[in-house]
């Protein structure tokens, strides 16, 4: 093994312009591979990780994932239901309190009780229709994904004494309003009251900072005229990974429609799995490329080289030799293309890292590209690279293992 290893570095050097060539070509996309794969994957895991941080991991609501059943249709095995007109339900967790109690047993992570209202702000003129969602300060910051946007004020500013509320900054620009002045939210049920604005917040969020307003949840209990009520329990939990199980077991439990981020966010999800396919679809073609140029040099080798090949053979030398000798070289030029296509790859990255660029929206913050790193990135370039080096080798390295070597030294062709 060791003489075949030495034969195929000789006739691998002894083509030293071709071999360079063929050695930077493997560089090359390997090199853009990696740089490809971590912008990639950079871009996916902090989109990810915003829709981890900007929702709740498990969201609890008052529906129902199917209509309730009728009574007729537990007693009897055919019935037809025609003209049915459901009461009006004002709809709620039934038992909030216990619900509550059940999940802080157990539940590994943080939560907090809300209660939407539908409902219009109004301030000198102007209205805006918005969520008027009522909250309890000390709970909602272990779980809101807006504590750190406030420009001024914050969640505790609301149980400081009066009727307090806190909006988005875009909301109070529609409105005119600003920090300190008095609107009034009226709800879907015709009732109206008057807050005092204590703190302003921006996430960059359109519908949250021009349509969400937060107030104490005794508050939008008495704005929407219904006691004790919540209709939403948000979960933090400390593994976001474990949402899909979390959900099915209250669900199962309390009977309500619970959702994982995961569900609902399931087809962006799948874009990003499709994307990732085209992605290294993207890294097998550069790689294939590459891989051509490693045929043309083994082939190459493998012509010039017909009647040493004749003579190692007619030495002793067997077919398996022979396969082992060119599928060497194919792979001496793709690990030497990895090598410095890791060095190129690592650069290539590192100046993707620096690159910075303004944010139009705010016209103040500065921010980087999403840049992930990762050793499973060069594993994979290098991994298809030593495959098309392999293959690349291997076709040229089947011929020359059944080469005759009477006829090639007796000069037939």
């Amino acid at each position: 093994m060791r003489l075949i290893f030495d034969i195929a570095l000789t006739h691998v050097a002894g083509r030293g312009r071709q071999t360079l060539v063929a050695v930077i070509g493997v560089a090359v996309g390997v090199g853009f591979s990696i740089a490809m794969a971590a912008l990639m994957q950079g871009g996916q895991d902090d989109f990810v990780r915003q829709l981890v941080d900007t929702m709740p991991h498990v969201d609890v609501t008052d529906e129902q994932r199917s209509a309730r059943r009728q009574p007729a249709e537990d007693l009897f095995e055919a019935v037809a239901i025609s003209g049915l007109r459901p009461r009006d339900d004002r709809r709620g967790i039934i038992n909030p309190t216990k619900a509550v109690s059940w999940l802080e047993e157990w539940m590994p992570g943080r939560l907090a009780a809300v209660l939407n209202v539908q409902g219009v702000i109004r301030y000198s003129g102007r209205e805006v229709g918005a969520v008027v969602i009522g909250i309890e300060p000390e709970k909602e910051v272990k779980v809101s994904p807006i504590v750190e946007d406030f420009e001024s004020g914050s969640f505790a500013a609301l149980a400081a004494g009066g009727n307090n509320v806190v909006i988005g900054d875009t909301m109070a620009s529609r409105l005119g309003a600003g920090l300190g002045d008095t609107i009034t939210a009226v709800s879907s049920e015709g009732l109206a009251r008057n807050f005092k604005i204590v703190g302003l917040f921006h996430t960059g969020t359109t519908a949250r900072d021009e349509g969400e307003a937060y107030v104490l949840l005794k508050n939008a209990q008495i704005l929407s005229n219904r006691p004790n009520a919540i209709n939403e329990i948000r979960i933090k939990l400390d593994d976001p990974n474990a949402a899909p199980t979390i959900a099915r077991r209250v669900e199962a439990e309390l009977g309500y429609k619970t959702v994982a981020w995961q569900e609902a966010n399931e087809s962006i999800l799948e874009a990003l799995v499709v994307r990732n396919v085209i992605m290294y679809t993207v890294v097998a073609a550069i790689m294939l490329v590459a891989g051509f140029g490693i045929f043309n040099i083994v082939s190459t080798i493998t012509h010039e080289k017909a009647r040493d090949i004749a003579i190692m053979k007619s030495l002793g030398f067997s077919q398996t030799d022979m396969r082992r000798l060119f599928v060497m070289e194919g792979l001496a030029i793709g690990i030497a293309g990895s090598l410095l296509g890791w060095a190129l790859g690592f650069a290539i990255t590192y100046a993707l890292s620096r690159v910075r660029f303004e944010i139009a929206a705010t016209g103040q913050e500065m921010t980087r590209l999403p840049i992930a790193w990762s050793i499973l990135h060069y594993a994979v370039a290098t991994a298809f690279a030593l495959s098309s080096a392999a293959v690349a080798g291997y076709l040229p390295a089947r011929r020359a293992a059944r080469v005759n070597p009477v006829d090639i030294i007796r000069g037939a062709t």
